[in-house]
């Protein structure tokens, strides 16, 4: 006996039983003598049928014999070897500062998937160079003090050179100042004000010059520079650092009004915290009180650091569940980098999840 499916009900079909060897017990006789029609529904309980299979087949296979052709195609968030569709950048050309790690490395993967060419400008020339190698040739890595004006000019002119014309600018570069001289405003170190500020501002202020005289000409061109919530809020860092950022976003907003009549935009953004390098580097001076070389020398954060940090900083957020890393920045930038964002200029981009909407600080 086999089993055997007629007009969506199921016969046992005994091939010996001469009962079953007339054709009409299983198709009516009316249907029978219409040819058409009797074709018509064969073909249709064949398609169904193996639809069916088919169904059952998948539903039924173990997921580890998956085979490979089945999961060709699938498109998994963050694989960095699956090219976005569209690529976003296709065509362009960006210079990221502090390109070499953190934000500025992430914001660099992510241009480079969405197509664009990316000239990483960095002080870390062993960070720089090895990230430069591992994403292909047009990738390249220029050393770059953002604080020198003879290094911004050399940045740019490099850039021309190279690829004929410059895009995007990510004005990234930044340090958050030695968190062992992290004092009250009536004895704080000026040298180190200074500091901060010949980076932080400086910096961000040569490359929107430079930038700007290399995409006038064009009339076109995007400049980002990154902020912080520290910038939008007080009492959420130290005074050399917020000082510093608070003039980013000025400095965006004035820049952005002089240079949209050339098409070009202007915009920051204004980030809660990371738990980049230079983050977990600062917390971990501020917890334990490590000297002065310590505290402006540091390296890679282990594993255990980061997620201290990243759950402190998560104890602070108003918005519960995410956790916001390196990459969320680098997504605000794509955005802003993109052909989405061709009417936003002038603008402060907060990725914080509502912290400055609330009352909380993390105090000096």
């Amino acid at each position: 006996m086999y089993p055997t499916g007629s007009f969506g009900f199921l016969f046992l079909y005994d091939s010996t039983n001469s009962a079953y060897k007339n054709p009409s017990f299983l198709v009516p006789q009316n249907i029978l003598r219409k040819p058409l029609l009797f074709f018509f529904l064969c073909s249709l309980y064949l398609s169904l049928s193996l639809s069916l299979s088919l169904s059952l087949s998948l539903i039924t296979m173990p997921a580890q014999v998956m085979p490979e052709k089945a999961l060709h195609g699938i498109h998994i968030m963050g694989w960095e070897t699956n090219p976005p569709s569209p690529r976003r950048l296709e065509g362009k050309v960006a210079i990221v500062t502090g390109g070499a790690r953190g934000i500025g490395e992430a914001t660099v993967r992510l241009f480079a998937r969405h197509g664009a060419k990316v000239v990483i400008a960095d002080v870390e020339d062993t960070l720089g160079e090895l990230l430069s190698n591992t994403l292909g040739p047009s990738i390249t890595y220029v050393h770059c003090d953002v604080s020198l004006e003879e290094d911004m000019e050399n940045l740019m002119q490099s850039t021309i050179s190279r690829y004929g014309q410059l895009d995007i600018l990510f004005n990234n570069a930044g340090v958050l100042g030695n968190q062992s001289k992290r004092k009250s405003i009536m004895d704080f170190d000026i040298d180190e004000f200074d500091r901060v500020m010949r980076v932080n501002v400086r910096g961000v202020a040569l490359g929107i010059k430079h930038a700007a005289r290399v995409m006038i000409p064009r009339g076109c061109g995007c400049i980002i520079s990154t902020a912080s919530v520290a910038g939008v809020m007080g009492g959420l860092g130290p005074h050399a650092y917020s000082a510093s950022k608070h003039a980013i976003v000025g400095l965006t907003k004035n820049t952005a009004c002089e240079l949209g009549r050339y098409g070009i935009r202007v915009n920051c953004i204004s980030p809660f915290g990371v738990a980049t390098s230079m983050l977990v580097n600062a917390w971990r001076c501020g917890a334990e009180e490590d000297e002065e070389e310590e505290c402006l020398n540091f390296g890679i954060p282990s594993e255990q650091e980061v997620e201290k940090m990243e759950e402190f900083v998560r104890g602070l957020a108003n918005l519960k569940g995410p956790t916001l890393r390196a990459k969320d920045i680098a997504e605000a930038a794509l955005y802003l980098a993109s052909d989405e964002s061709k009417y936003v200029s002038g603008h402060n981009l907060v990725v914080d999840g509502g912290i400055t909407t609330s009352r909380n600080c993390v105090g000096l």
